[in-house]
C-alpha cells in the first residue's frame, strides 16, 4: 500500500473512533480566524495530538484542533490552526488535513489565509478574494506515485477556484458593504519572510498577495474533486511596500483587527453556497 495513502486511513480510521459527523464543507483558518471556531455549534472537538500520526501545528495563534459541528444549519469541519510546510513537515502531512475533510464528507473546501500585499493598491485589513494562484514556489503535494483512490494523475487546474462561489463571494461583500478586492494568491515556503527583490518578481509574475500556505491545500482538495473557495487577508504590505520591518506580531494584530469582518463574510458565503449543493 502507498505510505502517504496508508498514513490518511489511519489517520481518517483514528477520528472517526472519535466521531461519526460528516460535514458538508471544510474550512481551515487562517490568522485572524481563530475564533470563527467558536462561532459553530460543536458536536465534536479533535485534537491534532489525539490523531495517531497527524501533523501537530507549532505556530502562536494556531490552536491545533479540527471542530466538528453546525455554522447554523450547515454540517461543517473547521481546522482551526493549519500545518505549514515551513514547520518542518514533509509536504504530505501538510496536505494530510483536506484528504481527510475529504474523507469526512466535505463536498466544498473554504481555504482563508493572512496574506501580504503585493499589489500597491491593497491596504492592511483589506479582503481579497482568491481567483488564481501561483505554486511554482512550493513543492507539488501531488508528486511521487499518484493514489488512485484520491484523484488523476495530472488533474486540471485551469478553473480551482470555483467560478459561481467567486459570485457568491462578491453577492455577499456588497451585501454586507464590504469592499473585497480579488486576485492571485502566490505560495512561498516561508518561514522567512519575502525580501523586496522577491516581492518585485511577484508582481512581475502576476501576484496580488502572498503568504506561506493555501496553494498546496487548494492543489490537494482539487485533485480529490472539492469546490474550492478562498479569501486573504491582508495584514501587511509586502517587503519593499512598508517602511518598516516585518514581524508576526504585526501580521496576528492586523488579523485580530480585521477578524469581525472577515467571520461575518465567511459565515455568509458558507450559507450561501450550502444552498447550492
Amino acid at each position: 500500500m502507498n505510505p502517504v495513502y496508508e498514513k490518511v486511513i489511519k489517520c481518517y480510521e483514528c477520528v472517526r473512533k472519535m466521531t461519526d459527523f460528516e460535514p458538508k464543507i471544510g474550512i481551515t483558518l487562517g490568522s485572524g480566524l481563530g475564533g470563527f471556531a467558536d462561532k459553530i455549534k460543536c458536536v465534536k472537538e479533535v485534537s491534532y495530538k489525539d490523531i495517531e500520526g497527524f501533523p501537530v501545528s507549532t505556530v502562536p495563534g494556531h490552536a491545533g484542533k479540527f471542530v466538528f459541528g453546525y455554522l447554523d444549519e450547515v454540517p461543517v469541519v473547521v481546522m482551526s490552526g493549519r500545518v505549514h510546510y515551513y514547520e518542518g513537515y514533509d509536504i504530505t502531512d501538510v496536505v494530510l488535513p483536506i484528504r481527510l475533510m475529504k474523507l469526512f464528507g466535505a463536498e466544498v473546501f473554504f481555504v482563508t489565509n493572512a496574506a501580504g500585499g503585493v499589489n500597491r493598491d491593497f491596504n492592511v485589513g483589506d479582503l481579497m478574494m482568491i481567483t488564481n494562484h501561483i505554486s511554482s514556489f512550493v513543492p507539488n503535494p501531488l508528486i511521487g506515485e499518484n493514489i488512485e483512490e484520491f484523484g488523476t494523475r495530472f488533474p486540471d487546474m485551469t478553473d480551482v477556484y470555483t467560478a459561481k462561489y467567486q459570485e457568491i463571494i462578491k453577492k455577499c461583500a456588497n451585501d454586507l458593504g464590504i469592499n473585497i478586492k480579488q486576485g492571485t494568491y502566490c505560495q512561498t515556503t516561508g518561514p522567512s519572510f519575502e525580501t523586496p527583490a522577491e516581492v518585485d518578481m511577484f508582481r512581475i509574475l502576476g501576484a496580488d498577495a502572498v503568504g506561506m500556505s493555501t496553494v498546496t491545500e487548494a492543489i490537494t482538495a482539487r485533485h480529490m474533486g472539492m469546490k474550492i473557495a478562498g479569501i486573504s487577508l491582508i495584514t501587511n504590505k509586502a517587503a519593499g511596500l512598508n517602511e518598516k520591518p516585518l514581524t508576526h506580531e504585526e501580521v496576528k494584530a492586523a488579523g485580530d483587527e480585521a477578524a469581525p469582518k472577515f467571520e461575518k463574510i465567511v459565515k455568509a458565503v458558507i450559507k450561501e453556497i450550502y444552498q447550492t449543493l
